[in-house]
């Protein structure tokens, strides 16, 4: 049975039902946020550990929650957050330019182990990483979360146009991508 959550933060607001509260949410939302972070960074390692970040600023953060969005909304919007801020954080520390973090990538999706897809869908996973970081972002939440462009405007604090527009550049540059990938072969 999943519970709604608004029942999940009227819980957390009793003083003795925080910790039930937040449990409810976390056992909700880990997975799609999990995978929301690992379409982002790629690594598992990294997704666990910018997972844990999000549920910590989430905890911080509920008792001030007001619903001026909705809670999935603003879950997102903080895991989109932490997972863009480790990714600029690794390009200043170890990485010259976005050129390097992006072969970088390339090569974690290509060494990482709990990556079950086929070569196709690899290729495309390599054709998404050639994107500009904004392009991906909204790519991912588009076509594999299958978000509605309000949700995803509501996440990124960006206009439904400008969304639609980036979102149909990204798609004509992954084609893009994958016709040159495809006439290699």
């Amino acid at each position: 049975m999943s519970i709604a959550d608004n029942e999940i933060i009227e819980l957390f607001h009793l003083k003795n039902k925080k910790e039930e509260a937040f449990r409810l949410l976390v056992d909700k939302y880990k997975e799609k946020l999990y995978w929301h972070i690992r379409k982002i960074v790629l690594s598992h390692e990294d997704s666990n550990d910018i997972l844990q970040n999000t549920f910590v600023k989430i905890w911080q953060g509920l008792k001030e929650f007001r619903y001026e969005s909705g809670l999935y909304t603003w879950m997102y919007r903080i895991a989109t957050n932490e997972s863009i801020n480790f990714l600029n954080e690794k390009k200043r520390k170890v990485y010259g330019n976005s050129g390097e973090i992006t072969e970088a990538l390339e090569n974690i999706l290509e060494s990482d182990v709990y990556f079950s897809g086929d070569e196709i869908q690899k290729e495309l996973q390599k054709a998404v990483l050639k994107l500009t970081d904004r392009q991906r972002l909204i790519f991912n939440m588009k076509y594999f979360d299958d978000m509605p462009y309000e949700d995803i405007a509501a996440i990124l604090d960006v206009a439904v146009g400008t969304l639609k527009a980036t979102y149909h550049n990204a798609v004509k540059k992954i084609e893009e991508n994958m016709r040159i990938i495809d006439s290699q072969f």
